[in-house]
């Protein structure tokens, strides 16, 4: 039997731990320090270490669910505006005879938002749109009565400006009648500006000798109270013109008969009612006859007892075979001698300007060309 063996009786000795010194050895006293040293702290590993598994490890947790929800119905395309959120409602549409904006059925699957139809919410515009439409038709019924009540008045003012232009013959200064200087802006062929300069006057006059017999026929139920009449000629002083204002006796009726009777028959366009020419005596126009008419303008008004007219020709004194009223003497395409020296548009202007004069004494609101 080795040394080594023991009986069996006999227990192991116990195991030494590893802090125990061996037995026999002495243990070493270690140094006792004056301060205790300050641990120090352990690095800080870079990833941390791997939880070591647990010996009763937990059930592993269920995955989270979350309630279910319907998916919604892809909606269809509107064939027409939906109405379901503007609150219109389709009153023609009748329940179960497949209307096309009937409500969707109130359930989960639905947004009662936008599905239930709510009133239409007043707005402040609506209110103030329909005060303004208020205001605006009361205004236009006080407005048609206040012109029903001027009219009356208008036409007592109309009265007096037509019998105060049956004065104005005597009442009006000659300057006024008959300027100095006229201005033709855009009176002129192709639009130009003309002057005209006054060179004569005449004395106001009856009209037997100052017009055609046949003319003085034509005007003789208007009556003639006075003749005035002033003879122009232009800058260049190659043409004359001579204006005449003949105030009439006649009442509006007549003038207004008168009147539509040149317009119907086109008298102011016939050569023989042609008006004659003031030639005045040491001036340019003394040899402005009859022979030297070639182009006229007449009008005869309504609004006042007054015939005005111009006549036209050259001012040396030529004669014209052919003269062309100032209607076809200014007409595109006229070939004529009147139409081409702008005659024509002389004796229209003349006539125009006249008449806007006698209108502008009478009535001083309206404007004077």
């Amino acid at each position: 039997m080795s040394t080594q063996a023991r009986r069996p009786d006999v227990p192991p000795p116990p195991a030494r731990r590893p802090e125990e010194p061996a037995p026999g050895a002495a243990a070493p006293t270690p140094p006792r320090p004056t301060t205790p040293p300050r641990p120090a702290a352990p690095p800080r590993p870079a990833t941390p270490p791997a939880r070591p598994p647990a010996d009763d490890a937990a059930p592993p947790k269920s995955p989270r669910t979350f309630p279910s929800f319907p998916t919604p119905r892809p909606a269809e395309p509107p064939r027409l505006r939906d109405r379901r959120h503007t609150g219109a409602v389709d009153l023609t549409a009748r329940p179960g005879a497949g209307a096309p904006f009937a409500a969707a059925p109130k359930g989960p699957e639905h947004d009662e938002a936008t599905t239930r139809l709510r009133p239409v919410p007043r707005s402040p515009r609506r209110t103030a749109a329909a005060a303004v439409c208020l205001v605006l038709g009361l205004g236009l019924v006080a407005g048609g009565a206040a012109g029903t009540w001027l009219a009356g008045g208008d036409s007592a003012g109309a009265a007096d400006r037509f019998a105060a232009g049956a004065a104005l013959w005597h009442d009006a200064p000659v300057d006024r009648l008959f300027p100095p200087t006229v201005e033709g802006k855009k009176a002129g062929p192709g639009g130009a500006d003309r002057t005209w300069t006054r060179i004569a006057v005449a004395p106001d006059s009856g009209c037997a000798r100052a017009l055609d017999p046949l003319l003085a026929t034509v005007l003789e139920p208007a009556g003639c109270a006075r003749l005035l009449r002033a003879t122009y000629t232009d800058a260049t002083r190659s043409e004359l013109v001579t204006v005449g204002l003949l105030f009439t006796r006649a009442g509006e009726q007549t003038m207004t008969d008168l009147r539509t009777r040149f317009r119907t028959e086109k008298l102011d366009q016939r050569r023989d009612l042609m008006p004659r020419p003031y030639a005045a005596e040491g001036t340019p126009a003394e040899g402005f006859g009859d022979d030297q008419r070639a182009s006229w303008s007449l009008t005869v008004l309504d609004d006042l007892p007054a015939v005005v007219y111009a006549v036209s020709g050259f001012a040396d004194g030529r004669e014209i075979t052919e003269p062309q009223p100032a209607a076809r003497a200014t007409a595109d395409g006229a070939t004529t001698a009147p139409a081409q020296a702008g005659l024509g548009h002389t004796a229209l202007a003349h006539t125009e300007r006249a008449t806007a004069r006698l209108r502008s004494l009478a009535r001083p609101d309206t404007e004077e060309r």
